[in-house]
């Protein structure tokens, strides 16, 4: 989920692929498998905390030389070409697929809301209506919730982070990092930011690892090596690895998203793909966002199934499998025939005129 820029980290874009994966499976296994305790995959939700970190990585190496002389309103103008498209189709296949999924009546309950909606969903306005499904600020299309926080940062960097020094920087990074811990402590981790009840801990999730992305870039502080990708990888996996301990993830994960991921952002910045690899990068990069955003209405449809008819956990585990190598099939198609082509046309018609 980041702004394109003259030149891609190959790495990071693989990262961001290897992230959005694991976000889709960790929805799939947490329907199929409540109790996040006995989930293999229970911490994948940091991912997302990671996509705050790389965002700022890459617009601070986009845009810190480049924003004073194409303006703020050019750039806020392409960080909304580059995110809104896939706003809108998200929301639009949330929709549908709210309106027509056969295993829930939810939609004939919350028709006479539909439209405030489908309208809060598509100017990103949060609106948590549906305590059936726990409150999400953006019910059609719940992962939504951190796009809206994607451009709080995104004005915020226009407006004061381009500007400021590096002390500044390490100022707010420590704040940001104090403001996790006391957030992760209050809500026992860091799985916030999605629901009416938790909004607000989006935000905190959202500084640290934003300002901390931008602090990496600007202090060069980058490991050049010879890794390659699937190093990388792994030690990204590890991170949504982790056991659940109700106990003591109100400090691990904080410290997770404060040390381990910018120095894992460093690593990856500094490492080149294999030649065997450098493709993966690419098509990973290019799927994480197009997946991420089109994914959970198929969650909702899996969640209403497992809701009416209880299935095996062997058949869960088969639904998810398939259905995680469907949708990246699916939001690569989403990407060539339908995101790319209308961001192109939007810069043509917007920003190049």
């Amino acid at each position: 989920m980041v702004l394109e820029t003259k030149q891609h980290y190959q790495v990071l874009d693989g990262l961001r692929g290897v992230a959005a994966i694991t976000v889709v499976i960790f929805h799939f296994m947490e329907i199929a498998i409540p109790n996040p305790a006995e989930s293999f995959i229970t911490h994948a939700y940091l991912a997302v905390d990671f996509f705050f970190c790389l965002s700022g990585f890459v617009i601070a190496y986009a845009y810190d030389n480049r924003i004073q002389i194409i303006g703020i309103k050019s750039f806020l103008k392409l960080r909304l070409i580059r995110l809104h498209p896939l706003v809108v189709i998200g929301t639009i296949w949330g929709m549908i697929a709210f309106m027509v999924d056969p295993f829930s009546d939810l939609f004939t309950k919350y028709q006479p809301l539909f439209w405030p909606m489908l309208i809060t969903s598509l100017l990103m306005i949060p609106y948590a209506v549906v305590p059936e499904r726990y409150f999400n600020i953006f019910h059609l299309n719940p992962p939504s919730w951190s796009l809206f926080w994607e451009y709080v940062g995104s004005i915020v960097y226009a407006l004061i982070l381009v500007r400021v020094g590096k002390k500044v920087l390490w100022t707010l990074a420590i704040v940001g990092a104090i403001a996790l811990f006391i957030e992760a402590h209050h809500a026992t981790n860091l799985g916030v930011g999605w629901s009416g009840d938790n909004f607000w801990g989006g935000g905190v999730r959202a500084f640290f690892p934003f300002v901390a992305g931008i602090l990496v870039y600007r202090s060069g502080f980058v490991f050049r090596s010879k890794f390659g990708f699937l190093l990388p990888s792994l030690l990204l996996m590890i991170a949504f690895l982790i056991p659940f301990s109700t106990t003591y993830n109100w400090f691990v994960e904080p410290l997770v998203v404060i040390l381990y991921f910018p120095l894992l952002l460093a690593l990856g910045a500094g490492a080149v793909p294999g030649h065997r690899t450098e493709k993966v990068c690419t098509f990973f990069g290019e799927i994480s966002y197009p997946l991420y955003m089109i994914h959970y209405p198929f969650i909702w449809i899996f969640f209403s199934y497992v809701q009416r008819y209880k299935p095996s956990l062997q058949e869960m585990s088969i639904i998810t499998v398939a259905g995680t190598l469907l949708l990246i099939f699916l939001s690569y198609l989403v990407l060539v025939f339908i995101d790319k082509p209308i961001r192109q046309y939007l810069k043509r018609k917007i920003v190049l005129r």
